[in-house]
Parts: C-alpha cells; sequence; structure tokens
C-alpha cells in the first residue's frame, strides 16, 4: 500500500479515513463511498474515523480524481468475520497475531495444527489492518479447540500471540 501510503502522509485526517475505508472495506465509486451496495454518508464516515465529514468529502473527492487510487478503492468490499459471532453458532474463533505478517506459511502451520488435532475450519481470514501495520489472522473453528493445540499454535513459525475466544 505505498501508493497509498505516499498520497496521504501530509494530511494525516484523510489518512485516518483512508485506513478506515481499507479496514472495513469501503469502495469508492461514482465519487460515492459504498459498503456493499449501501451509500455511505459522509457524517457518518466522520464520525467513524473521528474527523469532520468535510475531510471524508475531501479524500472521497481526492480518491475519485485519482486514477491510481481509484484503482484500488474502486475495488474494495467488505467481508464478514465470524470471530465475534462463534460461540453463537457452535464454533471457537482463534486470532493470531504474527511476529512479521510477510513471514510465509502462518496460516497453512495454523491449519495443520487444527487439522492434526481432527479441528475443521469454518472460516479464516488474514487482515493486514489497513495503513497502521497491525495484521493478525483470524480462524473461526467447528466445534472447541482442543486446549493440547493451543502450545502447538503457539510454537508455529511466525506466530507472536494467540487468543482463543
Amino acid at each position: 500500500m505505498d501508493i497509498v501510503e505516499s498520497k496521504f502522509k501530509s494530511t494525516p485526517a484523510q489518512a485516518a479515513v483512508v485506513d478506515l475505508f481499507l479496514r472495513v472495506g469501503v469502495r469508492i465509486e461514482d465519487g460515492r463511498a459504498w459498503c456493499d451496495g449501501i451509500v455511505l454518508g459522509d457524517c457518518a464516515i466522520g464520525r467513524a474515523a473521528g474527523v469532520d465529514r468535510r475531510v471524508v468529502r475531501a479524500t472521497i473527492e481526492k480518491i475519485a480524481g485519482d486514477p491510481d487510487l481509484l484503482r484500488i478503492f474502486s475495488k474494495l468490499n467488505c467481508t464478514l468475520s465470524m470471530v465475534d459471532m462463534a460461540p453463537e453458532i457452535g464454533c471457537s474463533s482463534i486470532v493470531i497475531t504474527p511476529t512479521d505478517s510477510r513471514m510465509p506459511g502462518i496460516l497453512a502451520d495454523v491449519t495443520s495444527v487444527l487439522y492434526k488435532h481432527g479441528v475443521s475450519v469454518r472460516q479464516a481470514m488474514v487482515d493486514d489492518g489497513g495503513m497502521d501495520g497491525s495484521a493478525e489472522l483470524q480462524v473461526v473453528a467447528y466445534g472447541r479447540i482442543p486446549p493440547e493445540a493451543i502450545p502447538e499454535l503457539k510454537s508455529c513459525r511466525g506466530v507472536k500471540s494467540v487468543l482463543i475466544k
């Protein structure tokens, strides 16, 4: 996301809006902000990003007027994360924070441990957290995570922390 960061580094308020767009998958199309088929108002976005609605409007106009930015932001989509609702649907969730999100094999190692313990994965998502550099691997699994799998998950390559919900 170097191109996005470079275009907003001198405007922290607009960078906050862009970070929100990237984290939640807000698409820019026809000079408007969209979440799936729902148009989002500038005031609502401003409240969520902690900025004035005029900053939101300026950010959207900047994106809409820049072909490089529009190529990125016109393709964003919001995606359902089942992590918080997992207990309500008979599942468990695991949130893994990596030591370095660019390290290959973290997802493969985590799912291998789960497979070894007979755990079936319902959903796995890697979220890089927008422009703030935070990243996490979210895994929703059918049933409970066996306690003996937890130390193995913690010892997977590139795993900084494991949170079982």
